[in-house]
């Protein structure tokens, strides 16, 4: 059992000294690519994080009517937006509260004085704030609230909050489909180089097709080479990549323009998205010597 398992190891590695010059060519395949596909998941990861950062901070703002400002009417209009598919949180302000927050807006303390005297006869609504756990839910939800009785005007930035979270979602999938089309690049080019590497054993191959050895026999070490092959091409760009995003996190103080574009902590980013690259550098090797072999195999049938 354990020279079943050992000999395709054995002679994975053994492949890859011996045909050293087209296992460069590659590994530095998958090294390129790889490279290429860390920095769109720098990117796409944090757009991600900036995307999610946005779609929390953009709340829905649905006031009362005065008719409606009522313990019982509003414990009912709550209850409603609650229920609504979609809805995350529901936040009460009092007409007092959102009084103090418009006086807080002015810096200039005459202006405040100023309307002072407006807070005895306060003419603000009661309001209820709701955040949505999806962005894009934003136009859906609104609508629902604004046809509960009571409400008097929903208010959530109308159509450029809609264009801000349908851009940052299509840049978030576009980084993504671009990643995805790299890898199956990057398998291309190992099935291409690992094809070479079973043309110059060809002669082999068919000794031991001729004694009887079946396909996984001489399927095994070239799929061992090709994972082999991809995992060392993943190493430079893990390196490369944990390198690089601490010192642009460190240079930059972890936030880009402002503070609500703040970067995903090396801590947080770091170990999954070397895990991933060491992932599809072996995934992209082995499904590329295993179709390659494959395909030969049955060529040669």
């Amino acid at each position: 059992m354990i020279s079943r398992i050992w000999r395709p190891i054995k002679e994975g590695f053994l492949g890859v000294f011996r045909h050293g010059a087209m296992s460069l060519q590659s590994g530095s395949a998958v090294t390129i690519t790889l490279i290429i596909i860390s920095l769109f998941l720098i990117f796409t990861m944090n757009v991600s994080r900036f995307t999610k950062g946005i779609e929390q901070s953009v709340q829905i703002s649905a006031t009362v009517g005065y008719d409606y400002e009522s313990a019982e009417n509003e414990d009912r209009i709550s209850l409603a937006i609650q229920a609504i598919d979609g809805v995350d949180k529901v936040t009460f302000s009092s007409k007092a509260e959102e009084f103090q927050y418009y006086l807080n807006s002015f810096t200039d303390e005459r202006t405040k004085e100023a309307f002072r005297p407006f807070e005895e006869d306060n003419p603000m609504h009661d309001a209820f704030y709701v955040t949505v756990r999806d962005g894009s839910n934003l136009q859906s939800v609104a609508e629902s609230i604004k046809g509960i009785e009571g409400i008097e005007s929903v208010n959530f930035g109308g159509a450029s909050a809609i264009q801000l979270v349908n851009m940052l979602e299509s840049i978030r999938t576009g980084g993504g489909l671009l990643a995805l089309a790299l890898s199956i690049l990057a398998i291309f080019l190992i099935a291409n180089t690992i094809k070479l590497t079973i043309m110059a054993r060809a002669d082999e191959i068919a000794i031991m097709r001729n004694v009887g050895a079946r396909n996984g026999f001489i399927r095994s070490p070239f799929v061992v080479e090709g994972v082999i092959i991809g995992a060392l091409g993943a190493i430079p760009p893990i390196i490369l990549t944990y390198y690089m995003y601490r010192s642009v996190y460190k240079f930059t103080g972890g936030y880009l323009i402002s503070r609500m574009f703040s970067l995903i902590p090396p801590e947080q980013f770091l170990p999954t998205a070397c895990a991933i690259l060491l992932a599809i550098g072996v995934v992209v090797g082995l499904l590329g010597s295993f179709f390659s072999v494959g395909k030969y195999l049955r060529w040669k049938r």
